[in-house]
């Protein structure tokens, strides 16, 4: 059983590091997962971001910490969070024009650590909700901002 638990992991936390690796390699090609280093710890990572979108009048829906709810599950993670936050007034537009939207509707950013200590940060573009369900580009340009934002709290 602990084979398995350590080659799931393993698993894991290979591909998450194949995501990064690609994930900001890919963007140049048409990627929607963007995903930058960040210089701070993952609790410090989604608490900066937090903080910079609930000052630009976001709400926050959740804040899921994956690690911590493994380490109540009696398995192993390096630290994980996810925080999902939006604006109604904004993203309902998105959802109005295209309803499939919703599903990767409100806004996402996680923050990660690999395997060496490294702290990521990974999010969609708004470029996801144009290719993946077809959003006009007028509406998902307004969410350009957004990127600019995540990217900046982790500089």
């Amino acid at each position: 059983m602990r084979l398995l638990h350590e080659l799931l992991n393993s698993f894991l936390y290979a591909s998450m590091a194949v995501t990064a690796i690609s994930g900001g390699i890919a963007l140049a090609g048409g990627s929607t997962v963007v995903t930058k280093p960040s210089k701070y710890s993952v609790p410090d990572t989604i608490g900066r971001i937090e903080r910079a979108v609930t000052a630009k009048g976001m709400q926050i829906f959740a804040r899921i910490d994956h690690g911590g709810e493994a380490k109540k599950a009696g398995l192993t993670m390096r630290p994980t969070e996810l925080l999902i936050f939006g604006n109604p007034k904004g993203g309902t537009a998105l959802m109005v024009a295209k309803p499939t939207a919703a599903i990767d509707l409100p806004m996402k950013a996680l923050a990660w650590e690999d395997e060496h200590g490294q702290v990521w940060l990974t999010y969609n573009s708004p470029e996801l909700l144009h290719e993946r369900h077809g959003v006009p580009t007028q509406l998902t340009s307004k969410l350009d901002s957004i990127g600019k934002l995540l990217e900046a709290t982790v500089e």
